[in-house]
């Protein structure tokens, strides 16, 4: 079954190369334990979606997953996160979201339950 194409505003596609190159410390250790189909599927980092670019998205499972830095703790940074999440949520993309300081004291922990997601909900569109 081919990739659902989702629809993306083409002018976002330079900032998405300019966050590839600037990823945070939390977004690398990630992309080193998912990136080359270590999970069984291909990710993409820095992905536009609609009007927003996730930090890592997989076509196959329609799967995007955040890392959230402190700034996400804001109450106005954190309502505009989930409005943003939930219009991108209309395109049948589901959502993972950790924090900065998870990922880089507990990767062990985000990668199970990554692959705890995938278990669950790709078995059940398969």
């Amino acid at each position: 079954m081919p990739n659902k194409i989702l629809p993306y505003n083409p002018k976002l596609k330079k900032l998405a190369r300019e966050l590839r190159s600037n990823m945070t410390y939390g977004e690398v250790l990630l992309w080193q334990e998912i990136r080359g189909k270590k999970l069984g599927y291909q990710f993409h980092r820095q992905v536009p979606i609609k009007n927003y670019i996730v930090d890592f998205f997989c076509h196959e499972l329609l799967l995007a997953i955040e890392i959230d830095g402190c700034y996400h703790d804001h109450p106005e940074v954190s309502i505009s996160d989930l409005n943003r999440q939930q219009e991108i949520e209309e395109n049948g993309v589901n959502f993972l979201r950790f924090s900065e300081t998870e990922v880089k004291k507990k990767i062990s922990d985000v990668l199970e339950d990554i692959q705890n997601w995938i278990k669950l909900n790709h078995n059940q569109n398969s």
